[in-house]
């Protein structure tokens, strides 16, 4: 049996059934190719108490870990909640589709954190990601923008959603490089760590953000419509 199971965002934030689970399992991997993680790997260890194999996208999408499953049981660690990234809903079809049996073992993920901006969550509109660019390679995808013009358009949030290894100041180089179209970008949410006991949220105009010293891993908010209740509650965030 195959079990997906989410780590949440804190070093803790396994829940009680995901940790057992884990460790009545006969082979654990933790997918670690989607996430910076905002603490040590060495705490998943001493957490579950048992070896663990790191696994990449490569090992991931080829599918291995779902044959595997076949003759034992088998988890994945993910961090946040297991199906948040598209992957791992390609693992669950398949391991259906296989006739593996497979069981999804929910946590907190990034969806409940944002929350915490003060931010209503039913006015968030389509989530979107930013990939880190390759200028050399003429690599700049900007279908980012394409989201966030759409959220626009209906008064919606856009949560932004920032690849691994992407630091702050270029994400807002490739936003400003990107915004062709002169989307209002005036003041922002940057979110860092959220869920953990060093989560930190600044709210304030783009430019002043650039040389903001942020952690791992991290998100970008462009407010839609603010309700006053959501405009008093960003005040706290300003600097």
């Amino acid at each position: 049996m195959l079990y997906l199971i989410g780590l949440g965002l804190d070093a803790e934030g396994i829940s009680q059934q995901g940790l057992e689970i884990a460790k009545r399992c006969k082979k654990i991997y933790l997918e670690g190719y989607t996430v910076d993680f905002p603490y040590s790997v060495g705490q998943i260890k001493k957490l579950i108490g048992k070896k663990f194999i790191s696994a990449d996208r490569e090992l991931v999408e080829s599918l291995a870990i779902v044959d595997e499953a076949r003759k034992k049981d088998v988890a994945l660690l993910i961090y946040g909640s297991p199906l948040t990234a598209t992957t791992h809903i390609t693992l669950l079809e398949e391991a259906k589709n296989s006739g593996v049996k497979c069981r999804v073992i929910y946590a907190a993920s990034i969806l409940d954190a944002v929350a915490e901006t003060g931010l209503q969550l039913y006015k968030f509109g389509k989530i979107t990601s930013m990939p880190k660019w390759d200028e050399e390679k003429n690599f700049t995808p900007s279908s980012f923008i394409e989201i966030i013009k759409e959220n626009q358009s209906i008064k919606a949030h856009s949560l932004i959603l920032v690849d691994i290894g992407l630091r702050l100041h270029k994400a807002i180089e490739q936003l400003l490089k990107a915004n062709t179209e002169i989307i209002k970008l005036n003041k922002i949410l940057v979110c860092s760590k959220l869920g953990t006991k060093h989560a930190k949220i600044y709210y304030d105009d783009v430019e002043n953000l650039k040389n903001k010293k942020i952690d791992f891993p991290y998100c970008l908010i462009i407010p839609g419509r603010l309700h006053f209740v959501e405009q008093e509650f960003l005040k706290r965030f300003e600097d």
